[in-house]
């Protein structure tokens, strides 16, 4: 059963029309993002809904970190594929988009699922890792230990500099885990930007989405 219900995708025209590069953004039907961020770019913005972020959006298996709640279900390779090899096919064959190339963005576990994206398929010219959750267990490891080589390729992340005070232990590493991310990508050839600002994990969300979207859209659509 499929994690991402494209019947429920919201579609923003970019201005350059049907050839507009794409940028897929991660979001959930629960607490879906704003639309303000979402308008006005040259690039077309398609919003994802996924249904269990713990299960689709992670890389691998590992605990959870709150009382109560499930584990991480590790379902993010299979997400992945099927994204890639059914879903963005069906969306651009419904649509009647026909980009020159694609991005993804997410916010939390949707900016690390965006990560994981750039760098394990070929789909994705650039990536935006709002407040990405890169302090999961593991993630920087296997970062560093993938061979890529991103050249030409680009991703933006940002962070709130309050989000290292976060209660659990594992949380509070993920500025420097961030940072750790940053300087991977720059060795492998990505260009990269890199923003901290004001607040926690949970304020300033469309302060941050627009602003990685603004990012990705001089990326995939400069403007002449």
């Amino acid at each position: 059963m499929s994690q991402i219900d494209i019947t429920q995708r919201r579609v923003y025209a970019g201005t350059l029309g049907s050839p507009a590069p794409i940028i897929y953004v991660i979001d959930s039907p629960e607490h879906p993002f704003d639309t303000e961020p979402l308008q006005g770019h040259a690039a077309t913005i398609v919003t994802l809904p996924v249904t269990d972020w713990n299960a689709a959006l992670t890389p691998w298996p590992a605990p959870g970190i709150y009382r109560g709640e499930p584990d991480f279900g590790g379902q993010g390779q299979q997400t992945l594929a099927e994204l890639t090899g059914t879903l963005i096919p069906a969306i651009e064959a419904d649509e009647g988009l026909s980009p020159t190339s694609r991005a993804i963005c997410g916010y939390s576990l949707g900016g690390l699922f965006a990560l994981y994206a750039l760098t394990h398929c070929d789909d994705f010219a650039a990536c935006a890792c709002l407040s990405g959750s890169v302090w999961y267990e593991g993630w920087v490891e296997h970062l560093q230990e993938l061979p890529l080589d991103l050249t030409g390729r680009f991703a933006y992340f940002s962070i709130g500099t309050k989000e290292r005070k976060a209660a659990r232990p594992i949380l509070k590493t993920v500025q420097d885990r961030m940072e750790q991310c940053v300087a991977i990508l720059r060795e492998r050839g990505c260009e990269v930007k890199y923003r901290t600002g004001p607040g926690n994990h949970m304020q300033r969300v469309n302060e941050r989405l627009g602003a990685g979207l603004d990012a990705l859209d001089a990326f995939v659509a400069p403007r002449a």
